[in-house]
């Protein structure tokens, strides 16, 4: 139940709607299984293990989006039509050439496809109105991008959009980097990557490495500029923050977790993770946005 990672937005319209609502939204958008020629298919699917679409804790929605996808890789594809190719050019004693090539590996991929296995994978989201927030478990600027456009298509009136703070959090980062010390309520930890900012943009990377050295301070005033760090927030959630205001590597620590407890009856596990989960992250998140400087206004239209 815990999220590994979190790409966040700012919810600015339509998120506050009943559960009932929500669900019948999400039901219309369910998740299909792929068709015979459909590479992938994506909806809603549900969030725990039971057919409710959408789980209202304290007021948050817990929602995920399904992605099914055909495993038929190219290789097998290209293999499988180069074989074809080579034996009708020993048939007609000349080569297949590229345009009949690329018009055989099209038909090799209509005739595998309905036979390809399908895998099912979920991504959870959930909605915190109260807050303003749209939080996804993903790192994926891809996979976040299909479930805004999947959110789109559902919710009719549904606004987000990414924020925007006064710090950009590559500079942020340096600075704290540079400075030694990271912002009140959090702590450095161990792992960074530095990026130059030229067009060949080379890059250091720090593993389970001590920050205070000579040698971070030597890359920074070299110009290169930090695109990823690791952080704790409070000694509670440890993470690794990028220059997209992603956190990667979601930790939530030992101190967390001891207060969920050891509940046998899973359903009340789930929620209690997921409220816990949540009110923490809206904490940090708070926390975040003022370590690099508040939040920007949006410009009016």
């Amino acid at each position: 139940m815990w999220f590994r990672n979190l790409v966040f937005h700012r919810l600015v319209a339509g998120a506050d709607m009943p559960a009932d609502v929500l669900d019948s939204r999400l039901a219309s958008h369910a998740c299909q299984p792929c068709g015979a020629l459909e590479r992938e298919t994506r909806g809603w699917v549900p969030p725990w293990n039971d057919d409710r679409l959408v789980r209202v804790v304290q007021g948050r929605a817990l929602i995920a989006m399904g992605v099914e996808r055909r495993l038929l890789p190219a290789a097998v594809v290209r293999r499988e039509a180069d074989e074809r190719a080579r034996a009708l050019a020993a048939q007609r004693g000349y080569p297949v050439g590229r345009k009949e090539l690329r018009e055989l590996r099209a038909q090799v991929e209509d005739e595998l496809l309905p036979r390809a296995f399908t895998q099912r994978r979920a991504v959870r989201a959930y909605i915190d109105a109260e807050h303003g927030w749209l939080a996804i478990d993903t790192a994926s600027a891809n996979v976040a991008e299909a479930m805004l456009e999947l959110l789109g298509k559902t919710f009719d009136g549904l606004t987000v959009e990414l924020p925007r703070t006064h710090l950009a959090p590559i500079s942020a980062m340096t600075d704290w980097l540079a400075a030694g010390e990271a912002p009140s309520g959090f702590t450095l930890d161990r792992d960074l990557e530095l990026r130059a900012a030229d067009a060949e943009g080379a890059t250091v990377r720090y593993v389970r490495h001590h920050l205070e050295g000579a040698e971070i301070r030597e890359h920074i005033g070299a110009g290169k500029r930090a695109t990823r760090l690791g952080m704790t927030w409070r000694d509670r959630v440890s993470f690794v923050l990028d220059d997209r205001l992603c956190l990667r590597r979601l930790d939530f620590l030992d101190v967390l977790r001891e207060q969920a407890g050891s509940n046998q009856d899973e359903e009340e596990r789930l929620q209690q993770d997921f409220a816990l989960m949540a009110g923490e992250l809206v904490q940090l998140l708070d926390d975040l946005i003022e370590a690099l400087g508040g939040a920007e206004q949006a410009a009016a239209n």
